[in-house]
């Protein structure tokens, strides 16, 4: 495989260059912000008003790729021994959230699909398979993936290409074609997830190839017409990410092309899908923030002197939301580092659950942005573009799907031998800056392994009804949490009636509603481990009010009985600090980042 020079950008190599004088993700995060600017800036380059005319065009951001480039993004998608940033799941995420704040088809289209394609060649790649793509993402190139059809696959995911073997180890022959591949059309390596030709459908028919766009023809891609971009594909979501189907007819590729052993596909597929399960939350819960702050904003400026009994209610519970969904992204990033047994649960939980409740905040907050005129316009644009983009971020169905076949199978199995049994997981999933082991996607296991969010909340509600919890917001947090734990035992409970022994299930309307519960319980773990962690009283996160509003929230959703709703008390507590973000420029998440924007 040949040294890729596509996109080698003086810029791009500069920014991939301060690896070394800046190695703190948070400060990275923080620079990157300033560069983008302030996002309500109606005449910014990078502003939400240029961002939304890219994706109604259906364009990319020049000005916002320029940026990116500038800063050097693609170093951190590079493991820092490659030379390149990446260190820390959850320090990505962090510097990712700057641009997923403006745009999730700008963070998707310059960056995330080059991570997603580079992924399997960090698992399992050779040295000079990892050489090519480190060469190729430090110098301001890209990768796009070719993903594997799935059932129930929206545009992103149907078609499919085979590889048929050559004769004595001379490589493969490519066929196929894909509707929509986000940067088919620049990408300077493809990683293709190909099924044998002569092979039956199941996980030894699929293998892993990376394409070198060096050997193909600027213009046509093959001069031959083996290989070609068939064009641009429009798309619901995403659409200033530029999408484009790509089509392989007899298209030859050397043994050097495969990444891992033949066959191994499936298994590439299920360990770099945990850290995309990770990643996609931590991305929405991102540009959930911004349509919060441009619905506290409007909120404000109908009542000057707080956000106003109307919509005060509403404001806090999404806001909790935003730090429920914030805990559980940032458990599962870590436990990519610190569980990686059983870390294919964690992101399956956190993917299946975390979407849904954005969602459901985000309907939310249009009843304050539909009513508030002019204020509420940006934020209004920025709400329809966010529900539109989120589903194609996250595979929409297929996404759900393929998080049911992992959790579904494996639900039995944790309830007989983990939950109430297993022993509690590391403090640092659930500790901001806590010290993480490396990355080694190539050591995540597929299956097995205890329960940590389960766990989490056995042993941090006991701590909480042994008096953990003191002042005003005890009593009823021990009663959530006691709930909570309660509501785990009748799903052992079930899961026992329906497999006995523990083995897997068919799929089915009982064991689907199961799952539904369950990650509502398991969403409670995560919060309540979350908060015990955050240190110090001036810290928001360490304050009760918060989770006892998430929890409270989380109960609802449940239908669980005999719990009061959420005092007056605790929801000035949580919305005075949603205004007080606003007021300070801070985000809406645990980190309560500094950021660019607009002032009262």
């Amino acid at each position: 495989m040949r040294q890729p020079t596509e996109a080698r950008g003086t810029a791009a190599s500069a920014g991939a260059a301060s690896a070394a004088a800046e190695p703190d993700a948070h400060a990275r995060a923080d620079r990157l912000e300033r560069m983008l600017g302030d996002p309500c800036d109606p005449a910014g380059p990078v502003g939400l008003r240029a961002l939304l005319e890219a994706g109604r065009d259906g364009v990319r951001c020049a000005a916002g790729e320029a940026v990116l480039d500038d800063f050097g993004l693609g170093a951190e998608f590079v493991p820092r021994d490659r030379g390149g940033r990446l260190e820390r799941a959850d320090g990505l995420a962090a510097v990712l959230a700057a641009v997923f704040r403006r745009d999730l088809a700008l963070g998707f289209g310059h960056g995330m699909t080059s991570l997603f394609a580079a992924s399997p060649v960090w698992a399992a790649g050779s040295e000079r398979q990892r050489e090519a793509v480190a060469g190729l993402l430090l110098g301001g190139g890209r990768a796009a993936i070719v993903h594997h059809a799935l059932a129930h696959g929206n545009s992103l995911l149907r078609g499919e290409v085979t590889a048929t073997r050559r004769a004595a180890g001379r490589g493969f022959v490519l066929d196929g074609r894909k509707e929509a591949v986000m940067n088919a059309d620049r990408a300077g390596m493809f990683t293709v997830y190909a099924r044998a030709a002569a092979a039956a459908q199941g996980p030894g028919g699929l293998s892993v190839l990376l394409l070198d766009r060096d050997t193909f023809d600027r213009d046509t891609f093959d001069r031959d017409g083996s290989a070609r971009f068939t064009g641009l594909r429009p798309t619901d979501g995403l659409r200033g990410g530029y999408t484009g189907g790509l089509e392989l007819q007899g298209r030859t590729v050397p043994e050097e092309s495969l990444v891992g052993h033949e066959g191994q596909g499936m298994r590439l597929a299920l360990q770099t899908f945990q850290l995309s399960r990770a990643l996609i939350p931590a991305a929405l819960v991102a540009g959930s923030d911004t349509v919060l702050r441009t619905a506290v904003a409007a909120a404000a400026r109908q009542a000057p002197n707080g956000i106003g009994d109307r919509f005060g209610g509403l404001l806090a519970g999404v806001f909790a939301d935003l730090l429920l969904c914030d805990s559980l992204a940032q458990s599962a990033l870590r436990a990519l580092h610190l569980t990686p047994h059983s870390a294919h649960l964690t992101s399956a939980t956190v993917k299946y659950l975390v979407p849904d409740l954005l969602r459901d905040g985000l309907e939310e907050l249009a009843q304050i942005l539909g009513t508030a005129g002019p204020d509420g316009e940006l934020g209004a644009a920025q709400l329809r573009k966010l529900l539109r983009d989120a589903p194609a971020a996250g595979l929409g169905h297929a996404g759900t799907a393929a998080c049911q076949a992992v959790l579904v199978p494996q639900l039995p199995r944790l309830a007989a031998r983990s939950w109430f049994t297993a022993p509690e997981p590391p403090h640092a999933l659930w500790t901001a800056g806590a010290a993480l082991p490396p990355l080694d996607l190539g050591g995540l296991a597929v299956a097995g392994g205890d329960d940590t969010l389960a766990a989490a909340l056995v042993h941090a509600a006991r701590r909480v009804r042994d008096g953990g919890a003191t002042g005003p917001y005890g009593p009823v947090l021990s009663r959530l949490v006691t709930a909570f734990v309660t509501e785990l035992g009748l799903l052992r409970d079930r899961l026992r009636l329906l497999a006995p022994d523990g083995r897997p299930v068919p799929p089915g309307p009982a064991v689907y509603s199961l799952t539904d519960r369950y990650v509502l319980v398991a969403a409670a773990g995560a919060a309540l481990a979350t908060w015990e962690r955050r240190g110090g009283p001036d810290c928001f996160a360490s304050h009760p009010s918060w989770l006892v509003l998430a929890l409270l929230r989380l109960a609802r959703r449940l239908g669980l009985t005999g719990l009061p709703g959420p005092s007056p008390a605790v929801v000035e507590r949580v919305g005075g600090e949603a205004l007080a973000r606003w007021r300070t420029g801070r985000s809406y998440d645990l980190r309560a980042a500094p950021l660019c924007g607009e002032r009262p």
